[in-house]
């Protein structure tokens, strides 16, 4: 029964409504930014790079980076890619790649937004993200409330267990590791750290991402290296499988496109999050360098570009140049084996360790944007998260031993409930973004170091905290 509804759902919001709204929101968002993806790719790397400290308010620019890296980076850049390829052909490459480079416009629109609404919380830090722009940007309060249920579902709950799910499977298959024990280890390590908060979040990620990423990287370009020559073949081969030009039969070509752009564009948007309204939680938390909500509307682009254009294209190289596409559910498989093949027996230990790093990164970094959540529901106490807590440590032990399709399926569903709300609030709200947007420009262009004057935007003289973008403690903007 259960299955059933899930599998109805996600026919429903995956087979036209998002796939539509993803791109056409991305189109829009880029259009009416002049391709700022494009234009400031430099100035994004920059603003990232530059900020390493943050203050009692707020987290460091980098340190955001590594969180909305660390939840990005996971089960969707390997099982995910290759349960992709496997099921669409290597044509959903190409829509992957796509949705990230639009994608990249929507995160700085949804960044940018969250770090002008942001508040500060019982404890002086500050929180915000699509719940808080929905009730005081669009004065939609119900809108906010279930934007924050989703998430909470989502990440707090079903995307934990997709991570948990993906680490017991390869522990299983390289090491014969029992489900259970490796479920309850699991447990363990990430309560130690998000008993924590944020905070400690935070500064697991600034650790492990860099380390984990630069890794993984490294390896999928000396295979790269290794068959050069096969190379070109392999982009051919996406581009024409993304158009159906690879198929004999002119009958099948149109479902086949359907299908590759389907899977290209959930599992991209699964990886890189960009207009779900996730990242954008973590995004309020920093204390902005230059200090303006538009810088870290950068930084948040520079992740979805790190994510889905470059360790997402890792793994689909490692997969192509291995000849075996595969057609199976079981993504870990086809990674496992593809990486087996190119470096010997010890490339399954490798990805089983990769997959290990990246997606346990990603369930304490999943629970952090659910604690923020979670805290906007109550109010901005903390009083729940205790026991909100025991639920995510719980769903990662249903994770470790729950049936993949099911799990994946469960993903997908809420992802896609989360998007959709996420995606209309953006719309609506856009003209005040990219107004703000354009203000950072402007300074830049003329020579300025951005500092954010929210008397130029009367609407939000009333929306916002008296104490936003006035605190003189916050750590001074450096010149760019």
């Amino acid at each position: 029964m259960l299955e059933t509804i899930v599998n109805f759902l996600n026919a429903l919001l995956w087979g036209k409504l998002l796939v539509y709204g993803l791109v056409g929101a991305g189109l829009y968002f880029t259009i009416r930014l002049a391709f700022i993806q494009l234009t400031h790719f430099k100035h994004s790397i920059k603003v990232m790079t530059m900020s390493r400290q943050g203050c009692d308010s707020g987290l460091s620019s980098f340190q955001v980076f590594c969180t909305s890296m660390a939840a990005r980076v996971g089960a969707g850049n390997m099982a995910g890619v290759a349960v992709a390829i496997g099921a669409a052909g290597p044509g959903a490459v190409f829509w992957m790649w796509l949705i990230a480079i639009l994608g990249m416009a929507t995160a700085m629109v949804e960044s940018t937004l969250a770090q002008v609404y942001k508040v500060r919380d019982h404890n002086g830090q500050f929180r915000g993200g699509p719940s808080y722009y929905m009730e005081k940007g669009l004065g939609q309060k119900w809108m906010g409330i279930l934007f924050a249920v989703f998430l909470i579902i989502a990440f707090g709950l079903v995307f934990n267990a997709v991570q948990a799910n993906t680490i017991t499977g390869a522990m299983e298959r390289v090491f014969g590791f029992n489900p259970t024990y490796v479920g309850i280890g699991l447990v363990i390590a990430s309560g130690f750290v998000i008993v924590g908060g944020l905070r400690k979040v935070a500064r697991v990620s600034e650790f492990l991402v860099p380390i984990m990423a630069l890794a993984y990287i490294l390896v999928a370009f000396i295979i790269v290296i290794f068959n050069l020559e096969q190379l070109p073949a392999i982009i051919s081969l996406i581009v024409k499988s993304a158009f159906g030009w690879q198929e004999a039969a002119a009958g099948g070509v149109a479902y086949t496109v359907a299908q590759a752009m389907q899977a290209g564009i959930a599992r991209g948007l699964f990886s890189n999050e960009a207009g779900m309204g996730s990242a954008a939680n973590v995004a309020a938390s920093a204390s902005p360098n230059p200090n303006h909500p538009a810088s870290q509307g950068f930084v948040q682009m520079m992740g979805v570009f790190a994510d889905t254009i470059v360790i997402c294209t890792a793994t689909a190289a490692i997969i192509l140049l291995s000849g075996d596409i595969g057609s199976s559910d079981d993504g870990i498989r086809l990674t496992i084996n593809a990486m087996s093949a190119h470096v010997g027996d010890w490339g399954g230990a490798f990805i089983a360790v990769a997959i290990f790093l990246f997606c346990f990164t990603s369930i304490i970094a999943n629970y952090s944007y659910a604690e923020t959540n979670v805290m906007y529901l109550m109010g901005n106490s903390t009083k729940a998260l205790p026991l909100f807590r025991l639920c995510v440590l719980g769903m990662v032990m249903f994770g470790a031993v729950a049936k993949i399709s099911l799990v994946w399926n469960l993903a997908d569903v809420s992802m896609g409930l989360m998007a959709t709300v996420n995606i209309v609030a953006l719309l609506l709200l856009s003209g005040l973004a990219i107004r703000v947007i354009n203000d950072y420009r402007e300074q830049i262009n003329a020579g300025k170091t951005p500092e954010f004057d929210r008397s130029k935007f009367p609407e939000l003289m009333d929306q916002l905290d008296d104490d936003i973008w006035q605190d003189t403690s916050l750590v001074p903007a450096k010149k760019l």
